[in-house]
């Protein structure tokens, strides 16, 4: 049984990749003081492991009985929303997500969604109730979201203690990387566009 467990948690903690996730939040880690920055982030992955813990208890039935959708259209829209992402991070860099936040007391939302809840975590949040007891799926979710919040944190606290001493080198370094980062998004976000379609073409190709 640990197994199963262990698999499960390690696939979201890797989806969720604290380090990547760090990269779309950099404008905020700038902007927020710490306090500020940790209550955003707590409030995110309250938000993040409700999702997730509905869609492991209640699994695929919760897009074809409750929503009355495929996901597929789930994974076509969450690759045109990313695919957006992306773009924005190419043309104008890490502070690309500025304009679609409000306050800081009010983003919460905008960083669970779709910075943390995708197609991906989503997938392995059905995955995770369909392997393991519901009280286990709960206990792995929640603690692969912990996990990543203290990362993040962690990064966050990092960035505030090195800045002061190496900040043109640090900016210089995230503009880089957010670019590099941005090519990969698109990648994955024409990948799961297009897996969408192949499920799509599947079910109207059968007899």
């Amino acid at each position: 049984m640990s197994h199963p467990f262990i698999s499960s948690v390690a696939l979201l903690l890797m989806l969720l990749n604290p380090f990547l996730l760090i990269l779309y939040l950099i404008d905020l880690v700038q902007d927020l003081d710490r306090q500020t920055f940790r209550m955003v982030l707590v409030r995110a992955g309250v938000i993040s492991s409700s999702v997730f813990t509905l869609f492991a208890l209640l699994g695929d039935a919760l897009f074809n009985e409750v929503l009355q959708a495929r996901f597929a259209s789930f994974q076509i829209f969450g690759g045109i929303v990313f695919l957006l992402i992306g773009l924005q991070f190419i043309f104008k860099g890490p502070g690309a997500l500025r304009s679609i936040r409000g306050n800081p007391e009010h983003i919460a939302g905008s960083v669970a969604l779709p910075i943390m809840i995708g197609p991906g975590t989503i997938s392995a949040s059905i995955l995770a109730g369909s392997r393991l007891a519901p009280g286990l799926a709960v206990a792995g979710i929640a603690f692969a979201v912990i996990v990543t919040v203290l990362i993040i944190l962690l990064l966050k606290d990092l960035y505030d203690y090195v800045l002061p001493r190496n900040a043109r080198l640090i900016e210089r370094y995230i503009e880089v990387m957010g670019r590099l980062t941005a090519l990969v998004v698109g990648t994955f976000s024409i990948e799961m566009i297009m897996q969408g379609l192949g499920t799509w073409l599947q079910h109207f190709s059968r007899p």
